[in-house]
């Protein structure tokens, strides 16, 4: 199964006033860990932009399971993979390891978004290309 792992070094302004990873950072170390996936897949977001002509692909529903403190000075590993993918949407799912250890755990459900300007909205999903698909496999 297609993985991708990258270090994450914990820093002060990560940390809430107890030293611990402020709950949001998580969510955000998560979104570049789908970013991170993607260009290891040969596929940076500049590129899906503008070889799809998408408008991205954002998070529609999200989640995260908190199992052990991660806190100033550490450094993480986060483990991503897409685990599901459906006609124009698909699901990520985070590990993050501190010292070999599940500390949290996340998804998110994104979707291939183009511009459609007589949309609520002006965007709408879009089928995922197969060739996309078939980089992760």
């Amino acid at each position: 199964m297609f993985t991708n792992r990258r270090a994450v070094h914990i820093e002060w302004g990560d940390c809430d006033p107890a030293g611990i990873v402020y709950y949001p950072r998580f969510f955000e170390f998560f979104d570049a860990s789908t970013a991170a996936l993607f260009e290891r897949a040969g596929l940076p977001k500049q590129q899906l932009l503008s070889k799809y002509g998408i408008l991205g692909i954002p998070m529609v529903d999200t989640q995260a399971k908190f199992l052990a403190p991660a806190t100033f000075g550490d450094t993480v590993e986060i483990e991503s993979r897409i685990a599901d993918w459906g006609n124009s949407s698909f699901t990520v799912e985070h590990k993050m390891y501190k010292d070999g250890t599940v500390i949290a755990e996340g998804f998110e459900k994104r979707v291939w978004t183009v511009k459609a300007p007589g949309e609520k909205n002006g965007i709408k999903s879009r089928a995922i290309p197969a060739e996309v698909k078939e980089r992760f496999r």
